[in-house]
């Protein structure tokens, strides 16, 4: 079978047995450097595509996709607008609501909440708050009720639990014979939920749709309209595409803009961390050319032969290049399989590792997310390697163009 000169003498230089063994010793630690820095790189983006994913999921359990606001004012028309969203070919869901900036007062105790009027059984097209409720049921919150659901940390700094009454006072005022005073009333806790994210726990609250629009002195109208989209990815697209098929004046917001710092801190966090791991798997690659630069002194007189044999410099150059690429290849191949493994079971690991020395790297009682969730995307994977083994193939370069320029006649003085 016919096999190119620089390929052939590449591979046989790469599995040859050297007589300086320290050759050989530094080519294994560089391909198992990149193969370690590999690893690293696939099990900490999985892992912090994990917990990415864990969050926007807490997040997404309450805000919604996509929200239509009237301009100013209240929303009167919201009825004949939830069934006109409700046939777009992109909308999933959705729900009315009323907003109201409060304060909750419980004794000589007092924390401010954003307070959301619903419908239960429309809130459930939208939102995930059924499943989050860990006392009491959402279906409680009946129009002329005046019940309150309060997130779980909201309640224990009220002091509060399911049957206490609470004041919520609105920035709306009133009239009153000692004068102007904002408004006041009573609720009565029928229920706790608990997301796993504090913003919500300790600083949301949900009342009725008519408790709330009563409050607030809207009469029929409500904020606005929560919408649920086929795609939260293209809910920018998607949200902008509904503003141009309804019409009027309305203001439409998706989740990337309300939580907007948010999530590009998390992408910030994510390139950095990628670029400092990176730099492992190119100080291993970088080895390839300390390890070339001795194959190359140690090969001189090889070198020399196969010049005065009538091999051009350019296939020198080649044999010093697939002999540094090969090493490179095998170390990405260990890494992308290593890390691959390592990623899809490092929940178990570190579930296995926290039973064997009996210690809790993440304390439920301190952190929302106590697992250590991971997800390894086709993307990073292709990404990474794709990106270690062009820093091996430039790791060649210097040495193989070194090859490449050396003189027969003086390399085979001595010999």
């Amino acid at each position: 079978m016919f096999r190119p000169l620089p390929l052939f003498v590449g591979l046989r230089y790469t599995r040859a047995k050297r007589r300086n063994h320290f050759i050989s010793f530094i080519s294994l630690i560089s391909m198992l450097g990149i193969a370690l820095g590999i690893v690293a790189l696939i099990v900490v983006l999985s892992v912090m595509n994990g917990f990415h994913t864990e969050i926007r999921e807490r997040i997404l359990s309450m805000a919604s996709h996509a929200t239509i606001k009237a301009p100013s004012g209240a929303m009167s028309d919201w009825r004949d607008l939830l069934e006109r969203v409700r046939r777009h070919p992109t909308v999933v869901g959705a729900a009315p609501f009323v907003e109201i900036q409060a304060m909750l007062v419980h004794g000589g105790y007092v924390n401010g909440a954003v307070l959301r009027g619903i419908l239960p059984e429309e809130e459930d097209e939208v939102a995930e708050l059924r499943r989050d409720m860990v006392s009491g049921s959402v279906d409680s919150l009946r129009d002329g009720s005046f019940n309150i659901v309060l997130g779980r940390e909201l309640a224990m700094v009220l002091g509060v639990g399911p049957g206490d009454k609470v004041t919520v006072v609105t920035p709306q005022l009133s009239a009153s014979p000692v004068g102007i005073m904002p408004r006041l009333k009573a609720f009565t806790v029928s229920g706790l939920f608990s997301v796993g994210m504090g913003d919500y726990d300790r600083g949301a609250a949900f009342i009725s749709l008519g408790d709330a629009a009563k409050l607030m002195r809207l009469g029929e109208g409500v904020t606005g309209v929560r919408l649920k989209l086929t795609d939260l990815f293209k809910a920018p697209q998607l949200s902008r595409q509904i503003a141009l098929d309804l019409g009027g004046t309305y203001r439409v917001s998706d989740w990337t803009q309300s939580h907007r710092n948010f999530f590009q801190a998390l992408r910030i966090e994510k390139r950095m961390m990628t670029i400092i791991l990176f730099l492992i798997v190119a100080v291993a690659a970088f080895n390839i050319v300390s390890t070339l630069v001795m194959v190359v002194t140690d090969k001189r007189a090889d070198i020399a032969v196969l010049r005065t044999l009538g091999a051009s410099p350019n296939r020198i150059m080649a044999i010093f290049m697939v002999q540094g690429t090969a090493i490179g290849l095998a170390g990405t191949l260990l890494g992308v399989i290593g890390g691959v493994i390592l990623a899809l079971n490092v929940e178990a690991i570190v579930s296995w590792i926290e039973g064997l020395f009996d210690v809790h790297f993440l304390d439920p009682s301190i952190y929302y997310i106590s697992a250590l969730p991971s997800d390894p995307r086709l993307a990073d994977v292709v990404f990474i390697a794709g990106g270690a083994f062009v820093m091996s193939i430039l790791a060649t370069l210097y040495p193989a163009s070194r090859a490449a320029r050396t003189d027969p006649a003086e390399a085979l003085r001595y010999e």
